[in-house]
């Protein structure tokens, strides 16, 4: 297939990696607003060309928009108007409620698949990009009935070509469980390092005595700001919903070490310990939530 590809940072250079070397993608088409970004891309052998969007979506039996929330939300309607009668397009943000709001009325909507591939690392751009990062993940196509089965069943190849689990959730529900599970954790982890880089003005202790638990915990703070601060704008309420709830616990161990209650400490963590057997490896088959 010929595959378009709009936005070729991590997400979008690391589906040309693998849609390559699977055999999914018989030639793939870039497109990014940002030079540098497209002249990597080819000097790394991403995608074969670089277009303008009109000519690199006229050209593509399918269309991934893997661009911060807020450009997919501006390009969207464009992409429809210039794709081709049997082309689909999948776009694969972090949010869904207003990109759903922004095709809702389109003619091509049934086009249109909304999708979020849960994976991803903290680094950007084309040099971002690596194989196999989507193996054995979730990806979540959402509003299924809003889009034509034959469009679905194509992003559902797409997905199991990278050895993906499809779920199937309405928009509203995902950014709900979005909130909780994925963009709490990057807040946490700007506060965190907010917080040490405040308090810690000597960089040699922090490099020194940071090991493992505070590196993986603040790993996430060198993500992009352009691309979570599109995800806070448009996940607002449900953010701050989780982050209420979120600051309330904080509060609460604060309280307890104040008062010396150390065995209710001990209780909040051993329930806590509870996330282990939940986070084991998910069988591999799809689901509807």
């Amino acid at each position: 297939m010929n595959i378009t590809i709009i936005g070729l940072g991590l997400i979008g250079g690391s589906m040309a990696l693998d849609l390559r070397a699977n055999g999914f993608a018989a030639r793939l088409i870039g497109v990014d607003a940002n030079p540098r970004h497209r002249q990597l891309a080819q000097d790394m052998e991403l995608v074969d060309e670089v277009m303008e969007l009109g000519p690199a979506c006229r050209q593509a039996d399918i269309v991934l928009l893997a661009v911060p929330v807020n450009a997919i939300v501006s390009l969207a309607t464009a992409v429809l108007d210039n794709m081709g009668a049997d082309t689909v397009a999948i776009e694969v943000g972090s949010t869904k409620a207003e990109i759903a709001q922004a095709i809702a009325g389109h003619p091509r909507r049934a086009q249109f698949v909304l999708a979020h591939p849960m994976a991803g690392t903290e680094y950007s751009g084309p040099k971002a990009a690596i194989s196999n990062l989507f193996q054995h993940k979730a990806a979540i196509i959402c509003d299924p009935g809003d889009s034509s089965p034959q469009a679905v069943r194509l992003a559902e190849r797409l997905f199991k070509s990278l050895f993906m689990r499809v779920i199937y959730m309405e928009s509203s529900a995902h950014d709900v469980h979005a909130a909780y599970v994925s963009h709490i954790s990057h807040i946490s982890s700007y506060v965190l390092a907010l917080t040490v880089l405040e308090k810690e003005k000597v960089e040699a202790n922090i490099f020194n005595m940071a090991s493992g638990g505070f590196a993986s915990t603040v790993r996430l703070a060198k993500s992009s700001p352009r691309m979570w601060n599109d995800i806070y704008e448009q996940n607002a309420q449900n953010i701050l919903d989780v982050l209420d709830i979120y600051i309330e616990k904080i509060q609460e161990f604060r309280d307890l070490i104040a008062r010396g209650e150390f065995d209710e400490t001990y209780r909040l963590m051993e329930s806590a310990n509870a996330i282990g057997k939940i986070l084991k490896a998910p069988q591999f088959n799809s689901t509807k939530v």
